[in-house]
């Protein structure tokens, strides 16, 4: 067990690694950052922050030699910045992970391996193959970049093979994987945190909603039967056991019309539509990150009231600084915001937990919150 007064280390200082950090620091943990950025919003509140890139030997060795693990706020660090760090501490979850769920083919052929249901699927590497594809699915689909730099970010929805093509194109004629375009009754994920001994505590099933592809609200608990929720958290602890995880990892999955449930994506790490668990249970995904990191095992999960979580994005900030006070004047509505300095188009900068007796009045709270919000 690594014990409070160690010192833990991140690669990438966004918010993610914000929240990371103030849980560790509460628990009585020192952490040190590696960000390029030099007001990365974790930086700034970090024991130390080493503003250098991913790539930076020196940078990462200081790192590997501080501190007595180290885990990443995101999965697209590089693979051999994370085996270089390997070699002087611990690196949780591991390599060999991240790189599997860094690319969307690797991810979805390991699933596809290990028979965890997912939409039918097509590599994709040249135009020939999305030619091929495009016949076979006889339907619409959508085109998605194999290694996006950001989740959310490089995916087309396509309706034809002219449509395709243009995307293709757009995307630098890089790898992608075309999925077939499914009806969608309930978009659900699954946030669980996994011991490096195979211990899971995992939370109540949260509903989400999108926009543009960009998390916009997600509910907790999920609106759907209790069978749906046994199954999905099932499926998501099987998953972790398979790839031996450690760690936090959130699980996202299509509900169907026929009450299937699909593996849509994993990432290693907390998630957006897990926010909620800061708020809402009795203990948050950024402990369990910290009490996973370090050996300990995961804490209880139970979720305390039902709870909407709302995205902040900056095209809130474009006629002024919101309306905060309308937040404070809600005894159950709690903001979160990320210290970032600069509020663009697209870009999250904070969120709302909103808790009610139940969910569809969490949901109510939260909406139109957002919406007084605007200056």
């Amino acid at each position: 067990m690594i014990l409070p007064g160690a010192t833990l280390g991140m690669i990438g200082g966004g918010q993610l690694g914000r929240m990371f950090t103030i849980a560790a620091r509460s628990m009585g943990y020192q952490v040190i950052i590696l960000d390029p950025d030099p007001h990365s919003p974790a930086g700034t509140i970090a024991d130390q922050h080493i503003q250098a890139d991913y790539n930076d030997h020196a940078a990462l060795d200081m790192l590997g030699d501080y501190c007595a693990v180290v885990t990443t706020e995101f999965e697209n660090i590089p693979v051999s910045s994370l085996a270089r760090l390997q070699q002087h501490c611990p690196v949780r979850p591991t390599p060999e992970t991240i790189a599997t769920m860094q690319d969307r083919l690797l991810e979805k052929e390991y699933l596809d391996e290990h028979d965890f249901p997912t939409v039918a699927f097509y590599s994709i590497q040249t135009a020939d193959d999305l030619k091929e594809a495009m016949d076979e699915f006889e339907g619409p689909g959508v085109l998605k970049l194999a290694q996006p730099r950001f989740p959310g970010q490089g995916q087309h929805a396509v309706n034809s093979f002219d449509e395709a093509h243009e995307a293709f194109q757009e995307m630098g004629e890089k790898p992608c994987v075309l999925e077939e375009r499914i009806f969608v009754t309930r978009r659900l994920s699954v946030i669980l945190a996994r011991s490096i001994n195979g211990d899971i505590a995992s939370y109540p099933v949260s509903e989400n909603e999108y926009i543009r592809g960009m998390l916009d609200l997600s509910l907790a608990p999920a609106r759907i039967d209790d069978e749906t929720a046994d199954n999905a958290v099932e499926m998501a602890c099987d998953l972790a056991d398979e790839m031996d995880y450690c760690g936090v990892m959130a699980v996202e999955l299509f509900l169907t019309d026929d009450d299937d449930l699909l593996v849509n994506t994993i990432a290693p790490r907390p998630h957006n539509s897990g926010h909620f668990t800061v708020d809402a249970c009795t203990t948050s995904q950024f402990d369990q990150q910290v009490r996973t990191l370090c050996g300990l095992p995961p804490s209880d999960t139970q979720l305390l009231l039902p709870v909407a979580m709302v995205n902040l994005m900056g095209d809130l900030w474009a006629n002024g600084a919101p309306l905060w006070e309308e937040v404070f004047n809600e005894s159950r509505a709690k903001l979160h915001l990320y210290g970032k300095r600069d509020a663009r188009p697209g870009r999250k900068m904070g969120h709302i937990n909103c808790l009610d007796d139940d969910v569809e009045s969490a949901l109510a709270m939260a909406t139109s919150l957002r919406s007084k919000l605007k200056p």
